[in-house]
């Protein structure tokens, strides 16, 4: 038996709803090795730069004094666990899991999702398109990584990634089969069609385990942490919502969990009993209210649309000079591919979305300082 039969034995065990290795679509062919196609995802997800950039990016709260709030990284890798739990209990593909989870979030932009609706009414206003970031995640890996030249990364992989938004709980996830035309179809939609975010569906069943787990992984995690910075206080959250899904963040992911895998077990779709469905609704109802809506101030908010703003404008007036950092640091590194195939605003809105939170504050005090010394 040779290596690369021995790394997929464990696919003779899978469900007759997994997707297999022999499955993978890519844009363009890549010569054989030891790994199978969704491992080789994962490598090339977390060898990336976009995925270095975890380390300093918001998940929630972003200028708190607290080394024990979780960063985005945490998320995806919380994410990422949770999903190959249900994957392996439900016999799914874990290594394709695991690639849509670690990359599910690449595209998110500095100050996490406040800083997403400024750079979206920023890339509304002067590109005439629409800006999320789960579409940027995977524009950052098919257009950006490799200089501009993208990873070539599966279909499959990118299709989760692009599907995976937690934010809309459903009671049941239902896969919906695909040919990568269709697939980037409904991905060049996603730039005209607001609305686009409401009706994606994953293509594969473990594109549909990653987009329930984006949900499980933060509920009570965002809970966890608005308590530890004094946002929310112990034991408020409703004795309706806890007497079903729990009070800690372990219960309350051991609950869903559980309740999806039980309810799971044998069909070609994820179920959530209706008793945990209705308790997961109530319980982002009093996130948002709690949580989301308390995470800024209004001054912050406005802090943050003010360096979007500036340094937008500030980049498309020095876009032709080589010392900005524009030039420097991210258009100097890219292919003509990507130079000659992507318009001036999208440049500026690329460089914008990919910058970390600390990054993007230095070059913000760093425009202030160079437009004082030419007052």
């Amino acid at each position: 038996m040779d290596i690369r039969s021995i790394m997929l034995r464990n696919e003779k065990t899978l469900s007759e709803y997994a997707t297999l290795d022999k499955d993978a679509i890519r844009f363009e062919s890549i010569e054989d090795d030891i790994r199978p196609n969704y491992f080789r995802d994962t490598d090339r997800i977390i060898h990336s730069l976009s995925y270095t950039r975890y380390t300093d990016k918001t998940q929630v709260f972003t200028h708190w004094q607290n080394d024990n709030i979780s960063k985005r990284v945490i998320h995806v890798q919380l994410v990422s666990k949770i999903a190959r739990t249900i994957g392996r209990a439900l016999s799914l593909n874990e290594d394709l899991i695991e690639a849509i989870a670690l990359g599910h979030d690449i595209g998110h932009v500095p100050f996490g999702h406040p800083g997403e609706h400024i750079l979206n009414e920023i890339s509304q206003k002067y590109d005439g398109t629409i800006f999320f970031y789960f579409f940027e995640s995977v524009r950052e890996l098919m257009n950006l990584e490799n200089n501009g030249l993208g990873t070539n990364i599966t279909v499959q992989t990118l299709d989760g990634i692009l599907c995976h938004n937690g934010e809309f709980i459903e009671g049941e996830y239902h896969p919906k089969k695909k040919t990568k035309e269709e697939f980037l179809n409904e991905y060049y939609a996603c730039y005209k069609d607001e609305n686009i975010i409401k009706r994606l569906k994953p293509m594969t069943l473990e594109g549909c385990v990653v987009r329930v787990s984006d949900m499980i992984a933060y509920l009570g995690r965002d809970i966890e942490d608005a308590i530890r910075l004094g946002v929310l206080k112990e034991n408020s959250v409703p004795k309706e919502i806890t007497d079903i899904l729990g009070h800690t963040n372990r219960e309350i992911v051991n609950t869903i969990t559980l309740d999806i895998i039980y309810n799971s077990i044998g069909k070609p779709y994820l179920k959530l009993s209706d008793e945990v469905y209705k308790a997961i609704v109530k319980l982002k109802k009093f996130n948002y209210k709690n949580i989301y809506y308390k995470a800024n101030t209004e001054e912050t908010l406005e802090h943050y649309k003010k360096i979007f703003n500036e340094l937008f404008l500030y980049y498309m007036d020095n876009i032709n000079d080589k010392e900005c950092s524009i030039n420097k640091i991210f258009l100097s590194n890219m292919s003509e591919k990507y130079l000659n195939n992507t318009s001036v605003t999208r440049k500026v809105i690329d460089y914008l979305a990919g910058m970390t939170d600390d990054f993007i504050e230095k070059e913000y005090n760093l425009m202030l300082q160079k437009k004082e010394e030419k007052i």
